[in-house]
């Protein structure tokens, strides 16, 4: 069903409109059969980048929706009510352009953000390795400056979009110095050593690859280096802020798919010669579902419209995703019980939610590490 929401602008409205017929009548009809065969909707991201929806948060001098943050997540949870994947990759997609648009030259700006902003290229974020996933600044991937370009070696993990997307924000060691020691280089898809590996196996999201990066003497020239040499671990923690409230509202977006779904199951099917929703275990339980879905919606439209204030929204981040993402968990493990046995067969979608919101517990750093993070943040002394 519609959400009731409150916008900021007609425009904003417009756009969540859009936003919701997208996910009705392109997103949803299509996800379980690609879904079941892993492939990757190449159409559907050229669909979304044509309807103006891959650049909303960013300006619109390069091709950008100039919409505040708090409107861009709000379509990206419609866009997950019809299929987490697409909404994912856009969150992804979002987060690989924000290097290049928050810590950029002029002359990198113009160079690329257009065609990243406008749906022409398509990103991914290459910050893990398979001993460095939440401690990121233990990483080993080096880059070596020679001459006029950097070579690259080593191998980046769990990179979403590997194999198919059109570049690479790769994070390198360029020194072993433990604070200034990183450094990002953005990598065009086609250089020679950058090599991706097979698509892991996963439990679901499987029409969103995830593959490692293997590094074998890329080549990547110096003006494509980020920021300055030895910033790149500041660059990749600002950005998990904001990637961290995207999976909050993808998350909250899934939840609330298995809510209706559940509900209008609870309304039609009879047992006793009543219906389920008449019955008070079913009708509780539904209203808890919805009561974590209105709370999830709500934390993360705090922090973000902290951030779009201007405001340090880096706790409130963490806290949204790890209540947005546990909360996803439970609706909808209670949306396969209300279903009964019909809710672990794939006939109903409900099953393929509850597989797709495990992993939003564990990437943009594990809900543990939202605990840490949070917990840092209460026990910093206030002066």
């Amino acid at each position: 069903m519609a959400v009731d929401r409150e916008l900021p602008t007609d425009e904003a409205k417009a756009l969540l409109d859009l936003a919701h017929d997208l996910a009705v009548n392109e997103l949803a009809p299509k996800a379980a059969a690609y879904e079941e065969r892993g492939e990757f909707p190449r159409d559907v991201f050229r669909l979304v980048g044509e309807a103006g929806l891959l650049g909303l948060a960013y300006d619109e001098e390069y091709g950008g929706g100039g919409q505040p943050y708090e409107v861009y997540l709000q379509v990206l949870e419609e866009l997950a009510a019809g299929w987490a994947a697409v909404a994912l990759g856009i969150s992804v997609h979002t987060l690989s352009c924000y290097p290049v648009a928050a810590f950029g030259t002029d002359e990198q700006k113009a160079r690329w953000l257009p065609d990243m902003l406008g749906g022409s290229l398509v990103g991914a974020y290459c910050l893990s390795e398979a001993h460095a996933g939440s401690d990121a600044g233990s990483l080993s991937a080096r880059a070596v400056r020679d001459g006029d370009a950097y070579v690259l070696t080593g191998t980046k993990a769990w990179v979403t979009h590997g194999g198919v997307a059109d570049y690479y924000n790769v994070f390198c060691r360029t020194s072993d110095d433990a604070k200034r020691g990183i450094s990002l280089l953005l990598a065009d898809a086609s250089t020679p050593g950058l090599v991706p590996q097979p698509p892991e196996k996963k439990m679901a999201l499987r029409s969103s690859p995830t593959a490692q990066i293997v590094l074998d003497g890329a080549r990547v020239d110096a003006d494509r280096l980020i920021g300055a040499e030895g910033e790149g671990l500041r660059i990749a923690l600002s950005a998990l802020d904001g990637g961290r409230l995207g999976i909050s509202a993808v998350a909250t977006g899934v939840a609330q798919a298995a809510l209706d779904a559940a509900t209008a199951y609870a309304r039609e099917r009879k047992q006793f010669g009543r219906r389920i929703a008449d019955f008070q275990g079913v009708s509780f339980l539904l209203a808890d579902m919805a009561t974590a879905v209105e709370a999830s919606r709500a934390l993360y439209l705090s922090a973000a419209r902290r951030r779009d204030a201007g405001k340090p929204y880096g706790p409130q981040a963490s806290m949204a995703k790890l209540y947005c993402t546990d909360a996803a968990m439970r609706v909808t493990t209670d949306a396969v019980q209300v279903f009964g046995g019909y809710g672990y067969t794939t006939e109903f979608p409900v099953e393929r939610y509850m597989r797709e919101v495990k992993v939003m517990q564990i990437f943009e750093g594990t809900n543990q590490i939202q605990r840490m993070v949070i917990g840092r943040h209460l026990a910093a002394d206030p002066s």
